[in-house]
């Protein structure tokens, strides 16, 4: 009996860890940024006025994300001559 209730519990942890997905990575386009938070910032905002409300201190404002703002460029077109 002990046996069978340890495999019920190993069965049922690795049914939960197989049915979970990972997290999907997103950047915002705002970042609060200053001299505390690194570079870029913290990148967590999806407009401005969020990334104002949070942006509190000496010396800390909203910025964009560069990894937004210079994201993959569009390649130009190749001519042929």
């Amino acid at each position: 009996m002990p046996r069978l209730s340890v495999l019920a519990c190993f069965i049922l942890a690795l049914s939960a860890f197989a049915g979970s997905a990972p997290a999907h990575a997103q950047d915002y386009p705002w970042c609060v940024q200053g001299k505390g938070v690194g570079y870029p910032g913290d990148c967590s905002y999806s407009t401005r006025a969020q990334c104002l409300a949070s942006a509190s201190g000496p010396n800390v404002g909203c910025g964009l994300n560069p990894r937004v703002a210079y994201g993959l460029q569009r390649r130009g077109r190749d001519y042929r001559y």
